[in-house]
């Protein structure tokens, strides 16, 4: 896409995000008069355009690659014909997430066959069949580990949930990658003494939350019934959780509100809010307040991981505030973290583009949800 291209889309996906979402004051947890923010289908069709303009970008490329010997080397493309796009494995992995998303979501979405077209090109079994190939280099065995094995999962979980012929092939041809991802949770969880607790890719509660959901989607009962004992291990005596310390310069995840967001999934209601009075007592607070995280420099691949953190966040506290009413102010709260970054996620640098897009759509799916 040429710069004036860019420019066009730029302007009017602030455009669209101006009227749905009103003025803001990113410093703040409250908000004007205006309405949740919400996904509407300009603003798909302008974020569908980040992930389908790299998915069949090769570089830059981050191949995160151990090497056994020269003959491990290769084109990002010829090592994984799947998911060799948008700079890193796990961004094009949620990157074809995205896309499924918004074609089920929005079934009138701009260039849907184009994105059809492309998504069953890229996942074809030959290819992913390549992909497990790859995996089961005995220099890989951590490959991924759990940060793209996750967003793996939300792929296939995704597509499960679609009911259409093309994700039934979609489903199928991705299905011995998904085996394999979920053998290496059976086989690593039950090893991991203790939860990594950073705000990056390693996160332990992110990887098990998403995990947990595929095995709800999918009625993996060995797999859920590992991922509740293990979050309960890890996560169960947990009080105070210090907040106020995040984020940190590079975090995309909010290490105490990951974790309560899978704490929610696998506590009963009742006894959630019981933990969550210890672990994060001030949520429950009307005046609580947190600053989104502020970006000093948005082509920088690092310094941009906090627009993903005030996504993530967004979609947590969105998940809390369902909870029960007391929690109901952490919507707005939500809101603000999105508004602070959403309009960013187009502005033509490729350090944030290739990845952001898919935060802002689960974010913006969060703040869509039914409560439960």
């Amino acid at each position: 896409m040429n710069l004036c291209a860019r420019a066009v889309i730029t302007a009017l996906f602030l455009s669209v995000l101006t009227v749905s979402c009103g003025p803001q004051n990113p410093n703040s947890g409250t908000r004007t008069t205006e309405e949740t923010v919400k996904l509407t289908l300009s603003q798909a069709n302008r974020l569908a355009q980040l992930p389908l303009e790299c998915m069949q970008q090769q570089f830059p490329n981050k191949l995160s690659q151990t090497l056994g010997n020269a003959a491990d080397m290769g084109l990002p493309q010829e090592l994984h014909p799947a998911f060799y796009g948008c700079y890193d494995w796990h961004s094009a992995v949620h990157g074809h997430w995205m896309l499924i998303s918004l074609l089920k979501s929005f079934p009138e979405l701009d260039n849907r066959d184009t994105i059809l077209a492309q998504i069953r090109k890229n996942l074809s079994r030959s290819n992913i069949l390549a992909e497990v190939a790859y995996f089961q280099r005995a220099t890989e065995k951590s490959y991924e580990r759990t940060y793209g094995w996750a967003w793996l999962l939300k792929l296939a979980a995704e597509l499960h949930t679609w009911s259409t012929p093309i994700a039934r092939e979609l489903e199928k041809n991705l299905q011995p990658l998904t085996d394999l991802i979920v053998t290496r949770y059976l086989e690593f969880l039950p090893k991991l003494n203790y939860p990594i607790r950073v705000g990056e890719h390693p996160n332990t509660a992110f990887g098990l939350t998403f995990a947990w959901d595929y095995a709800v989607a999918v009625n993996h009962t060995v797999l859920k019934m590992l991922v509740e004992q293990r979050a309960l291990d890890f996560y169960r005596e947990d009080i105070g959780c210090p907040i106020g310390w995040e984020p940190g310069g590079f975090d995309f995840l909010s290490p105490c509100l990951e974790e309560a967001d899978i704490m929610r999934r696998v506590l009963p209601r009742e006894k959630y809010k019981q933990w969550l009075t210890q672990f994060l007592p001030q949520l429950s607070n009307p005046s609580f307040t947190l600053e989104p995280g502020r970006v000093s420099d948005r082509s920088d691949g690092k310094l941009v991981h906090l627009d993903g953190v005030n996504f993530s966040r967004a979609w947590c506290l969105y998940g809390i505030a369902d909870v029960s009413a007391e929690y109901a102010h952490l919507r707005r709260i939500a809101d603000s973290h999105i508004r602070y970054s959403l309009n960013s996620v187009a502005d033509g640098n490729y350090e944030g583009g290739h990845w952001l897009a898919s935060f802002a759509i689960y974010a913006l799916e969060a703040a869509a949800a039914p409560k439960k």
